[in-house]
C-alpha cells in the first residue's frame, strides 16, 4: 500500500518537473527503440532537484523507497537510490546489509549509468570494503550491461582508499566488451587508478593498450601529458 509519505513525495518531485527537460533528457539517456535505456521514462527533474528532495525525505521507510525504485520514471528511481545512500551511510551494520542486499536485488530498476554512478560506489563498494567481492566477479561476467558497469564502478569506493587490485582485475575481465558504457565506465575507473598511482595504471595500459577499446583508452589517458597521450594512442610506448 502507497503510505501518505509516498504520496506527498511524488508530488513534491512532480511539481520539480518540466516538459523541456525531459524532452532533453529522453534524448541524452537514449530511451528511444534500440538504444540502450529503450522505454526509460523522464519526466523532467534535474538531479540537484532530486538530491533536494532525498535530502528532505531520508527517512523514507524502505518499503516505501523500495516501491518507488520499481517505478516506471526514471526520476523516482534515481530519487529511491539517493535515499537508500542516504540511509546506508547513517545505518547500523544490519540496516547496511540490508540496503545492499535490495540493491543487489533490484538491479533490473537500476538501468542506467547515472543511477549507477551516482549510488554504486557509495552502497556496494562501500559494503564490500571489507568482505568478499565476488559479487562484483559474479557481475563482471553476466551478461548485464548495468550489472557489469556496477562491478566496476562500485570498484570506486577501493580505489578511494588506494585499493586498486579489483579494479583492475575487473578491468581485464571487461576489457573486450563491445558495449560504449563499459569502455568509458572502464577507462574512468583506470583514469581514477592514475590519479593516485599512475605507476599502477601505466603498469596495466602497457600490457593492454594495444588491444583495448579505443575509447576505453581514450578515458584512461585523458589527463596524461599530451606527448604521452600520443604515445599511446599511435601505439609507440
Amino acid at each position: 500500500m502507497t503510505t501518505n509519505t509516498l504520496k506527498k513525495l511524488r508530488t513534491t518531485l512532480r511539481k520539480q518537473a518540466r516538459k523541456a527537460d525531459a524532452e532533453i533528457l529522453q534524448r541524452f539517456f537514449k530511451t528511444g527503440p534500440g538504444e540502450y535505456a529503450e522505454g526509460d521514462i523522464f519526466i523532467g527533474v534535474r538531479v540537484p532537484a532530486i538530491r533536494r528532495i532525498a535530502k528532505e525525505y531520508q527517512t523514507l521507510p524502505l518499503r516505501d523507497a523500495t516501491i518507488l525504485l520499481k517505478s516506471k520514471i526514471h526520476e523516482e528511481r534515481m530519487l529511491a537510490l539517493i535515499i537508500f545512500m542516504h540511509q546506508y551511510k547513517k545505518g547500523t551494520s544490519e540496516q547496511q546489509t540490508k540496503i545492499y542486499d535490495l540493491y543487489m536485488a533490484n538491479t533490473t530498476h537500476i538501468n542506467n549509468w547515472d543511477l549507477i554512478d551516482v549510488t554504486a560506489p557509495h552502497i556496494v563498494g562501500a559494503y564490500l570494503q571489507d568482505k568478499p567481492r565476488a559479487p562484483l566477479y559474479s557481475f563482471a561476467r553476466s551478461q548485464s550491461l548495468w550489472k557489469k558497469r556496477i562491478a566496476i564502478i562500485a570498484t570506486l569506493h577501493f580505489i578511494k582508499h588506494n585499493d586498486y587490485a579489483d579494479t583492475l582485475a575487473i578491468a581485464e575481465i571487461l576489457l573486450h566488451d563491445t558495449h560504449d558504457l563499459i569502455h568509458k565506465a572502464v577507462g574512468w575507473m583506470l583514469r581514477e587508478v592514475g590519479n593516485r598511482d599512475l605507476p599502477t595504471e601505466e603498469t596495466f595500459l602497457k600490457k593492454h593498450y594495444r588491444t583495448m577499446p579505443r575509447t576505453m583508452l581514450r578515458y584512461a589517458i585523458e589527463k596524461f601529458p599530451e606527448k604521452n597521450r600520443r604515445r599511446y594512442l599511435k601505439g609507440k610506448v
